[in-house]
């Protein structure tokens, strides 16, 4: 098992320093999240001052950019980082698409296939120099020039990984791609029964199996110094298992445990507001079904205990920053267990 991090850096001439500690850490991966800034960015830095771990989106919106720009970024971050970068790839909810990026909204999994396989017939162009001949229903590429073309190299194979929660885009996971981005919001029992057996599903319709397909999660957990700090960590836990699960896409994973009336309550206050009420919801039996419970020092064994066998790479749901002193003793831990 693998053990990763995600920054979010505010000033982008630190991402490279925070790459750096990263990999000084002996960490395998570093992701970032498209929130306030642009997740692609910092990669470039990343690159430069990094030679070894893995750097990838986690996730970047696909639906706002064309195949074709996002081919493009990908293509130069492979060759910049020799092959360690990942393309993170995720759909987002439709009023983010429509009212947020004012793109159009239509069904994801389908789409979200013929993003990916326009991606790959673009770098096959690219690599090999095959016309571009690519034509769906969503996506037509038909012309490709020598001017605007990149020269082939040897980093061409570029790992696309998808974020998901409901079968179809496991089961798209399953058929096409690398890797999978296990949403945070999930238990072991959803994990087991919805989601690997779905990445199957769509591995054995592509004659291929579930090892060859990544599964990697930055995990929901609540650790402290002390008995206040894990008090105020379980509060923010619980806050944020109360946002996702009034969230009606993620209804799947309340229902399977018998929480849908809980769901639904949720869903209410959060359109009345009552954001500030919401992890008053969440009993303490719940949050130790979606986050990892322990001591600083425990913390990485308990991920390694609940996790080993179900997923590939594993890291913390919150950003990397080394020099807050609650956090350095986690990352230190997590250094130690995760480098043996």
């Amino acid at each position: 098992m693998l053990f990763d991090v995600t920054i979010f850096p505010t000033d982008l001439n630190a991402a490279g320093d925070l790459a750096r500690q990263v990999e000084d850490y002996g960490f395998d991966g570093l992701w970032t999240a498209e929130t306030a800034h642009n997740p692609f960015l910092p990669l470039t830095h990343a690159a430069v001052a990094t030679q070894r771990i893995n750097l990838g989106t986690a996730i970047a919106v696909a639906f706002p950019r064309s195949p074709m720009v996002v081919a493009n970024v990908a293509w130069d971050l492979a060759e910049q980082s020799k092959g360690r970068f990942i393309l993170g790839l995720g759909t987002q909810v439709k009023p983010h698409i429509t009212k947020r990026f004012s793109t159009e909204w239509t069904a994801p999994v389908p789409r979200l296939r013929e993003y990916i396989e326009s991606l790959r017939a673009i770098w096959n162009t690219w690599q090999n120099g095959v016309p571009l001949r690519y034509q769906g229903e969503h996506y037509q590429f038909t012309l490709m020039t020598p001017f605007f073309s990149p020269s082939p190299m040897p980093y061409s194979d570029i790992p696309v990984y998808i974020a998901g929660v409901n079968e179809g885009l496991c089961r798209l996971a399953g058929e096409l791609c690398q890797g999978f981005h296990v949403h945070a919001f999930h238990t072991v029992k959803y994990l087991k029964e919805l989601i690997i057996p779905n990445i199957e599903i769509g591995a054995h319709k592509a004659l291929r199996t579930r090892q060859d397909v990544k599964l990697t999660c930055a995990i929901f957990v609540v650790t402290g110094r002390n008995a206040e700090e894990t008090q105020n960590n379980a509060i923010m836990a619980k806050s944020q298992i109360a946002f996702y699960a009034s969230t009606p896409s993620y209804a799947g994973v309340m229902e399977m445990h018998g929480w849908g009336d809980l769901a639904q309550r949720l869903n209410a206050m959060s359109r009345e507001g009552r954001w500030a009420e919401m992890w008053q919801e969440i009993s303490d039996d719940m949050l130790n079904e979606f986050a990892v419970v322990a001591p600083p020092n425990d913390l990485p064994h308990k991920v390694k205990e609940r996790y080993e066998g179900l997923l590939d790479r594993v890291g913390f749901y919150f950003p990397f920053v080394p020099d807050e002193a609650d956090k350095k003793v986690i990352w230190d831990s997590a250094a130690k267990v995760f480098a043996s």
